[in-house]
């Protein structure tokens, strides 16, 4: 399988960490990349960052330990900004607690309703949702199908590559054989 590559700037990279992991903060916290994502045969797809914002409370309908959900005006302002910058989104947001990194099942949940839903906005450019933790990181991307994740391959900081744990589609596939609806 191809590689799937976000690159990111060590200065953005080292922002979006400070944002989504602050220090004694126990709530979740989210923030967005804008991203060209670029295809090419037999080399994978590299997102390409361009711009970011890091989410405030108050873009919120909910933020909590274990749980966020955005106001439907910030989905709307995320997807234009996307649209206008002919971008795709790049969702981060943190899991704040000591468990190792990878989507809970609501966040799964989630996907299931907002990625079929961006995909269509931006006309079927792909998605990708990186979940952060104090001990690391997991990442899916939504290429083919906004239905069926694949793993992103690893964030790369000015040309180092940062490996996700891959625990989302692991446990996922060990649940049941994957069959597009995770």
């Amino acid at each position: 399988m191809a590689d799937i590559l976000l690159e990111l700037p060590s200065a953005v990279y080292r922002d979006l960490q400070k944002h989504l992991l602050p220090p004694h903060s126990k709530i979740e916290q989210a923030a967005f990349v804008y991203a060209r994502a670029e295809t090419s045969a037999g080399n994978g797809t590299v997102f390409r960052f361009l711009d970011w914002l890091p989410l405030k409370a108050d873009n919120f309908a909910a933020q909590h330990e274990v749980y966020l959900e955005l106001r439907d005006e910030m989905r709307g302002s995320l997807i234009k900004r996307a649209h206008d910058l002919n971008a795709s989104l790049v969702e981060f947001h943190s899991h704040p607690g000591p468990y190792p990194a990878q989507f809970s099942p609501s966040d799964l949940a989630g996907f299931r309703e907002f990625v079929p839903h961006v995909w269509w906005r931006l006309r079927g450019k792909p998605y990708a949702a990186v979940v952060v933790a104090p001990s690391g990181f997991d990442a899916l991307a939504w290429l083919a199908s906004p239905q069926e994740p694949a793993a992103l391959t690893s964030i790369v900081v000015d040309s180092e590559g940062l490996a996700p744990t891959g625990l989302t589609l692991r446990n996922i596939k060990k649940e049941k054989p994957f069959n597009g609806s995770y």
